[in-house]
């Protein structure tokens, strides 16, 4: 390796987040390649919500006009494809897509977002990001007032009851098999006319990913217009683990305030790192990965 790597820093994802940290760089000159595969975690969602000046449109109208908007810095690079393997080299990294292209880089950030698990019900997964939704922030609005239901069997309902009970009065829990809410936490929604119903769920009934109802293993069924969903998930890539960065007791890639991993010269934002999902989320960690991998170059070379 030269002495100069080909990048002062790659992105490893080209969403919400790795756009952001892609345009902090390159308003400070800096030599970056954002490497991307095309397959945000939203791409069902039909609507973004939340994010003032953005609200409302598409999450392809906002990642198009972001990655225009950073593209027109000469000094950022974009490479369509997967990341497949990290090695540390002297002086910073070397990363390799599913191409067999190398690039060098002294930083690198990861903005690689999560991988949920779908459950098994048939018409889940196409409903997942449009009726079946994680976040009464981001979807909420638009299902007020509507018969609404939360998919958890324990306290990740308690959780989300009191946000959504605030959208709507007609709201039932559906614990898929038997619950594990304690008695205390059954009579508090009980007061709040709130329905812990245990049947189990066969399938959801849907037109074009919009929930029409849930069909139970014993026949019955229940209309319905939106479910909120917490999923299990992995990391998109194993390639920050195979740097040896930590991860957090829930899966996230683990930081610090300043979104450093647990290695040197590699930092983290985004959906890898925390569970509060939402593009303006992204956004802001993004811009201070990118504002927090100046820095470290700057000193480096001050």
């Amino acid at each position: 390796m030269t002495n100069k790597p080909d990048f002062d820093v790659i992105i490893i994802g080209g969403s919400y987040s790795g756009l952001s940290a892609a345009m902090a760089l390159g308003r400070s000159l800096r030599r970056v390649l954002v490497i991307d595969g095309g397959s945000p975690c939203n791409r069902q969602t039909p609507h973004s919500h939340n994010f003032i000046t953005h609200d409302g449109k598409t999450p392809a109208e906002i990642s198009l006009l972001a990655r225009q908007q950073v593209g027109a810095y000469e000094t950022v690079r974009f490479h369509n494809g997967l990341a497949i393997k990290g090695v540390s080299i002297p002086n910073g990294f070397e990363i390799e897509t599913e191409s067999g292209e190398v690039f060098q880089t002294g930083k690198i950030i990861f903005a690689t977002g999560i991988k949920d698990l779908m459950p098994k019900m048939e018409g889940f997964a196409e409903c997942w990001g449009i009726s079946v939704i994680h976040c009464p922030y981001c979807h909420g609005y638009e299902v007020k007032n509507e018969v609404t239901g939360i998919l958890d069997a324990g306290d990740a309902a308690m959780h989300l009851a009191p946000l959504v009970k605030n959208l709507t009065r007609k709201l039932s829990i559906f614990t898929n098999g038997k619950s594990s809410l304690s008695e205390e936490q059954r009579k508090k929604l009980a007061t709040h006319d709130i329905k812990v119903i245990e049947t189990e769920i066969d399938r959801i009934e849907h037109i074009e990913g919009q929930i029409q109802h849930l069909i139970f293993t014993d026949g019955s069924s229940t209309p319905l217009k939106a479910l909120y969903a917490k999923l299990p998930f992995v990391q998109h890539t194993d390639i920050p683990q195979k740097f040896g960065c930590e991860l957090t007791e829930h899966g996230f890639i683990k930081t610090d305030a300043f979104l450093q991993t647990t290695i040197p010269g590699v930092y983290a934002c985004g959906d890898c790192t925390t569970p509060m999902r939402s593009v303006a989320s992204a956004v802001t960690t993004g811009n201070l990965a990118g504002a927090m991998a100046n820095r470290q170059l700057c000193e480096e070379h001050f």
